[in-house]
């Protein structure tokens, strides 16, 4: 990789961990700066549309990301409420380890942008979209019909994500757990 991609590619990545640990408006350009070690012409030359063309280049980036690793995670178990409650076990980990939302959610800077910024709300519904029709495939898979995993899928996705929400609010991992308790009924 060339340094001008590498370079890129820093600011790039680091723009994705901040904007969904500290949102879109908390997250400043000089921090991404000095997080990604970039010179200030760096930033406009890779993204001459400044702010808002990092963050929607950083959620689809942040939605590839969740999007492999959901679909890693759920092909570890053909059943999907096992599959399901083990995806759940992981992002519990995760908020208990590293208490933040990078790699697991895009909640933070889709509920701080949907009314001010219709570009940046797209990429937030496109990617919300994407993840729920991971979930679909996988019901589809273990037989359900795909009118019946497309509404389990979007209700699976509308689940973890506001448990997630609910946890970084409160601190704890309860309302992940309760979800992962109340998948078999719901998939049953």
């Amino acid at each position: 990789m060339n340094s001008k991609n590498n370079s890129r590619e820093k600011i790039l990545n680091t723009a994705t961990k901040l904007f969904q640990i500290n949102g879109f408006s908390a997250t400043g350009l000089n921090e991404i700066l000095k997080e990604s070690k970039s010179p200030k012409g760096s930033l406009y030359y890779y993204f001459p549309d400044g702010k808002e063309q990092l963050a929607l280049e950083a959620i689809q980036l942040a939605s590839k990301s969740i999007i492999e690793r959901l679909g890693i995670t759920l092909s570890k178990y053909s059943d999907p409420i096992e599959a399901i409650k083990y995806l759940i076990s992981n992002i519990i980990n995760d908020l208990k380890e590293e208490n933040k939302l990078q790699n697991i959610s895009i909640s933070l800077i889709a509920l701080e942008t949907y009314s001010s910024n219709e570009r940046l709300r797209k990429v937030c519904k496109d990617a919300f979209t994407a993840l729920s029709n991971v979930y679909t495939h996988k019901l589809i898979e273990s037989g359900f019909s795909k009118q019946r995993a497309e509404e389990l899928g979007m209700t699976i996705e509308i689940m973890i994500e506001g448990a997630i929400t609910i946890c970084v609010t409160r601190k704890d991992t309860v309302p992940l757990s309760i979800i992962s308790n109340t998948i078999e009924a719901l998939l049953s």
